[in-house]
Formats: structure tokens, C-alpha cells, sequence
């Protein structure tokens, strides 16, 4: 039988720690909740893998490192209210619910959406409530939010998500320029958000999040 608990310890001391992520409330979350629960079951083995792990329809479950640093980088309060875009089968909510006062899962996939918040009750998230619908959308009725999480690649962000973060507030997009995808965590100041350069990382556009096509006559 695989032991799940000494694969999230080896995760954490040779994806997260070494990616120069040392603040508590992350490490311990990242400890503390069963990826493998995240992830259909024909992929439970490859849960701790260094890399995403695609779980359908062109949709990933982000590498371990790219989860921490853009959760390092974020810094999110336990005071604090998180919506958390594409979140899958709920892994990222389940983290960020030991971390924050409370997390709106955003989920638009049905089918995956059938399962998340069963799971995310099974690992005790009672802090995190399912919200379905599309991504680019955001959840406007539980908000505004002091932190927006998105987990998956960004071409261009919907202006509808900046409107969601309060000023004040923080927002972290995996911008994605072909291959290439660099972490950016934005601040909003007096209704703008300015983006700061995180670290280089992977993963394929979410629906709703690609480049609108320009307007032409």
C-alpha cells in the first residue's frame, strides 16, 4: 500500500521547501491535506509528482511548487476571504481554507464539480463552499475578496475578477505567453491593479481566459 503521508513529507522537503518557501501556514497545510484524494483515482499515483497533473478537458492540478510560491507571494491572513478560480476537484481550497477565514472553490466543469465539495468536506474545509460557474465570471455574490487565486494559465485577465478583489486587496495569475508562463501577484491601489513580477511556471489557459480576438472594421 502507497504511503501517501511520507509522499506529501518528501513533497514538501524537495518541491516546496527548496523553492524557498519557509512560511508555516503554508508548509504545514501542504502537510497536513491528502493530494491524492485531489486527483481522479487512476491518477492518485502521480498526486506528488514534480510536475502538473492533468485531470481532463486540458485542466491541471498545479505542480506543488507553483501552488506554494504564488500562496508564499500572496500571503494570505487567517482574517481574510479567498476566492480560488478553477479549483478543480479542490485541492488548492482545501489548502488555502487552513490558511484564511474563509474560500469561495470556483469551479465551471460539472463534472468535476460533482466531487469537490463532498472532498472538500472529507479533509474538514467546512470554510470553503462550492461556487459553480463559469471561471471568467468570478462569484460577484460572495465577494468582494481581499485574495483571488487562479489555477490554471491566463492569456488575458477578465476584467470581471479585477472588480471582485477589494483595494487593498491581492490576485495571483500564471500569465502565459505561448510555452512560456511567468507568476505575476497583482495589488490593487484606488480601483487599479499593478503586478509584480513572482517566478517562471506552467500550465494550460483556463476556458474564458485566453486573448480576446481585437476589434476590427
Amino acid at each position: 500500500m502507497t504511503d501517501f503521508a511520507a509522499r506529501r513529507r518528501m513533497m514538501v522537503d524537495t518541491q516546496v521547501r527548496p523553492s524557498d518557501v519557509t512560511k508555516f501556514p503554508i508548509i504545514e497545510a501542504m502537510l497536513a491535506v491528502p493530494r491524492e484524494l485531489f486527483v481522479p483515482d487512476s491518477l492518485r499515483e502521480a498526486a506528488y509528482s514534480g510536475g502538473n497533473v492533468e485531470i481532463g478537458r486540458d485542466r491541471v492540478l498545479l505542480e506543488p511548487r507553483t501552488l506554494a510560491k504564488m500562496l508564499d507571494g500572496l500571503d494570505v491572513q487567517a482574517d481574510e476571504l479567498v476566492l480560488d478560480v478553477g479549483c478543480g476537484y479542490g485541492y488548492s481550497s482545501a489548502v488555502v481554507a487552513r490558511m484564511a477565514q474563509a474560500v469561495v472553490a470556483l469551479e465551471e466543469d460539472e463534472s468535476i464539480a460533482a466531487e469537490t465539495q463532498g472532498l472538500l468536506a472529507e479533509v474538514g474545509a467546512d470554510n470553503a463552499i462550492l461556487h459553480t460557474g463559469p471561471l471568467s465570471e468570478g462569484a460577484a455574490e460572495h465577494g468582494p475578496y481581499d485574495v483571488i487565486l487562479v489555477q490554471g494559465g491566463v492569456a488575458e485577465l477578465p476584467q470581471t475578477l479585477e472588480e471582485q478583489l477589494k483595494d487593498g486587496g491581492r490576485i495571483a495569475c500564471l500569465f502565459m505567453d505561448g510555452a512560456l508562463g511567468a507568476v505575476r501577484i497583482g495589488y490593487k491601489s484606488a480601483g487599479t491593479v499593478s503586478w509584480r513580477f513572482e517566478f517562471n511556471a506552467g500550465a494550460p489557459v483556463l476556458p474564458g481566459f485566453g486573448k480576446q480576438p481585437a476589434f476590427t472594421l
